[in-house]
């Protein structure tokens, strides 16, 4: 199997095309890495022999180098629940998030889900069980997903990959193979600057892996673009079940300091930016978001009471209001990012023209 190093794509990014997105400015990346300590990493394997390889993995690192073991405060919201995410429960139960959140394909979040777990055990971290969180969306058009590509060792480059800078999207890592609004999806990223009128300035960022949605719902800032740009000029994918399939994860990092039943809310306002994009959460979407808070340091082996900061709820809709524009954008920035891919059986999906694309501004 061929690792692909990590590049940036040679397609521009949303607002080099001079399009925006919402009100509020975005971070110096415009991407979840504006939260400081949060690092991303991918793995991306493509490869035709001995099988076709369209596939593999994203992680998100929640704490800086030296925090790994403290734990986030965190809440997941379910959209349409055709999907996975494991350590779900445990993370709706008790609020709290431990360890990097890893994105994948459909038919490989047990490998990488093992791969978690003797990572925190090579660290040494003082855990007496783990429960990772691994989310899913389904390559299985492009990529040969019963070939099993992902290995440990592709989990562990894709750690080793994580950085702070510039996050990599399109087709890369678990967004290698994905599709979106039938037109070539995958990774992508924004962020935005938050001023909470009292409460302070805080930092708001956004990863998704885009698997969903059809063209002919694909919106940009109320544009139309699916009706713009349609089959006569761009051939759809092949199976025209791909249009009612797929799915979305979406991972929401803030250093604002919520609490964990202020995550979910937070969590819940992603379905707005998908909504805003063209996604309704059909029923064979798995549209599942995440939102951590890196504000507040818990220790997983603390014996005395934590005390913890909270966002004063008059204070939170403009962080409501950032995580819907940053949702939209990078979703859009996951579309122009994404390049043409043909994999497997000689399927071929399309990226989205960006001549004709600015041609609609």
């Amino acid at each position: 199997m061929t690792q692909h190093p990590t590049r940036p794509s040679p397609r521009p990014r949303l607002r080099e095309l001079g399009f925006t997105i919402g009100r509020l400015p975005t971070g110096p990346l415009n991407a979840i890495t504006d939260v400081g300590g949060v690092a991303v990493g991918h793995c991306t394997l493509i490869s035709d022999e001995p099988r076709v390889a369209r596939t593999g993995v994203t992680v998100v690192k929640t704490r800086p180098v030296g925090e790994e073991s403290d734990l986030c405060c965190a809440a997941i919201h379910s959209f349409n629940g055709n999907g996975e995410m494991t350590g779900s429960h445990w993370l709706a139960e008790s609020g709290l998030l431990s360890g990097p959140v890893a994105i994948t394909n459909t038919h490989q979040v047990g490998i990488v889900r093992d791969a978690l777990v003797e990572h925190e055990v090579r660290q040494g971290h003082d855990f007496s069980w783990c429960l990772p969180v691994v989310a899913e969306t389904y390559d299985g058009f492009l990529n040969d997903v019963e070939a099993f590509h992902v290995t440990a060792d592709d989990v562990f480059a894709a750690l080793t990959d994580a950085s702070t800078g510039a996050v990599a999207e399109g087709n890369v890592g678990g967004g290698t193979g994905m599709i979106c609004h039938e037109f070539k999806g995958g990774i992508g990223t924004s962020s935005r600057i938050v001023d909470t009128d009292g409460a302070g300035t805080f930092t708001l960022g956004v990863l998704v892996q885009a698997n969903y949605g059809s063209r002919m719902d694909l919106r940009l800032d109320g544009l139309h673009v699916g009706a713009a740009i349609d089959t006569d000029i761009v051939p759809p994918p092949t199976d025209p079940s791909v249009a009612d399939a797929g799915s979305i994860i979406v991972v929401i990092a803030t250093d604002a300091p919520l609490v964990a039943d202020q995550c979910k809310r937070l969590a819940q306002r992603a379905t707005v930016g998908l909504a805003r994009a063209g996604g309704y959460g059909s029923n064979g979407s798995g549209d599942i978001f995440l939102a951590f808070s890196t504000a507040n340091r818990i220790s997983v082996t603390g014996s005395e009471p934590i005390t913890m900061r909270a966002m004063p709820i008059e204070h939170i809709s403009p962080l409501f209001r950032a995580a819907a524009e940053a949702v939209e954008e990078a979703i859009w920035n996951a579309i122009c990012a994404a390049e043409t891919m043909t994999g497997f059986r000689d399927r071929i999906v399309h990226a989205i023209p960006i001549d004709r694309l600015t041609a609609l501004r």
